[in-house]
């Protein structure tokens, strides 16, 4: 039987590079493909040495020469642009706090890139995610599974996938440890075999998202003022985009108790804050939520419900309010997630299988 063609997307990390070594291994004709999603100097980075830089190139076309396979680079700027960063600017000054991977992964690596490797008549695509995809033979549908290591799992940024898209996809590394790819990518010899991960956006590598923000709009964020819950004025803030929610350190404000962010409002460019105990909530709403498991459910189901990245999972029910709004109600009053971020859920019995995602429009507070 012929094996289908492969275009697998190399940042030129060791994960990506391991995975299409494992793709090769296996007899899938493969095409490796970088995405330059911008440069250095417009995002004012000093090394070059952050994810889809030239140097992640330089490194991923190395590791494709190795394994003997072509390599190509793809300008994915203005992409990248228009639908990450833009979205994630927008976000920030309209006080939400978005996450760009997943808008990445959504509208660049399981899109863009898709659109790419249909042109180049390849039937899939792969990644150095680490999950896992099954076909659950009762249902038909595809399903997206939680990762072998727990440690790395990035089912929570992969909810968006769609069961088109999860039919044609490869995600070699889900049932490995990294350790395990690691020592797979030394014994190849790899140049990138003990490459460090990253632990920023990519396109704030400082992680001074205000800075950033205002370097590329050219605007200042404008100081207003801090209010207490109820709404009475305690001190000034410094611009609405320098704050987050739950944020405790930086926020400039002498009070003998300790205060927290809990909301931010771009009408009035007021930040309120709040103690801990006020910062808890037991019920979410979310849009734009994809259902992967099943068909949109009739009725409430009860799940794992995660609002932060490698955050531990709550008992939760959810309830649909059309296929893509729904109502989270947890068990136990949560600390307050921020609108903008994702919101995943989990199967109750099958505690690894991601039912679905959206993202945080409003909380309810206690």
């Amino acid at each position: 039987m012929t094996k289908r063609n492969v275009m697998i997307a190399m940042s030129g990390g060791v994960d990506s590079s391991v995975a299409a070594h494992f793709l090769c291994e296996d007899g899938y004709a493969c095409i490796g493909v970088t995405m330059k999603l911008f440069d250095n100097e417009d995002i004012g980075a000093e090394s070059d040495d952050v994810c889809c830089s030239l140097a992640g190139a330089s490194d991923a076309r190395s590791v494709a020469a190795r394994i003997g396979f072509p390599h190509y680079v793809f300008n994915f700027s203005r992409d990248f642009d228009e639908r990450v960063i833009d979205k994630f600017v927008r976000e920030y000054e309209n006080g939400r706090t978005p996450n760009p991977c997943i808008d990445c992964n959504r509208f660049l690596k399981f899109d863009k890139l898709f659109q790419i490797a249909r042109q180049a008549g390849c039937d899939c695509i792969a990644t150095g995610h680490y999950a896992l995809i099954e076909r659950d033979e009762d249902s038909g549908r595809y399903l997206l599974k939680k990762a072998l290591d727990r440690t790395k799992d990035q089912s929570y940024v992969l909810y968006m996938l769609t069961q088109e898209q999860l039919a044609h996809t490869f995600f070699p590394l889900g049932g490995l440890r990294k350790s395990e790819v690691r020592r797979v990518a030394e014994s190849r010899g790899f140049v990138n075999a003990q490459k460090q991960e990253s632990q920023d956006i990519c396109f704030v590598p400082e992680g001074r998202y205000a800075d950033f923000i205002e370097r590329r709009t050219g605007r200042k964020s404008e100081p207003g003022y801090f209010l207490d819950i109820f709404g009475r004025v305690i001190g000034r803030h410094k611009g609405l985009i320098r704050y987050t929610i739950g944020q405790r350190r930086g926020l400039g404000i002498s009070r003998q108790e300790k205060l927290f962010v809990r909301s931010k409002d771009p009408l009035d460019n007021t930040v309120t804050l709040c103690e801990q105990e006020s910062l808890y909530s037991k019920v979410l709403f979310a849009e734009d939520f994809n259902t992967i498991s099943r068909e949109t459910p009739g009725e409430p189901v009860r799940v794992r419900a995660m609002t932060r990245y490698r955050q531990k999972e709550h008992l939760a029910t959810a309830v649909w309010t059309t296929p893509d709004c729904v109502t989270v109600t947890f068990d136990e009053p949560q600390l307050s997630a921020a609108p903008g971020q994702a919101i995943v859920l989990y199967e109750l019995e099958r505690e690894d299988v991601v039912l679905g995602g959206g993202t945080i429009v409003r909380a309810e507070w206690l």
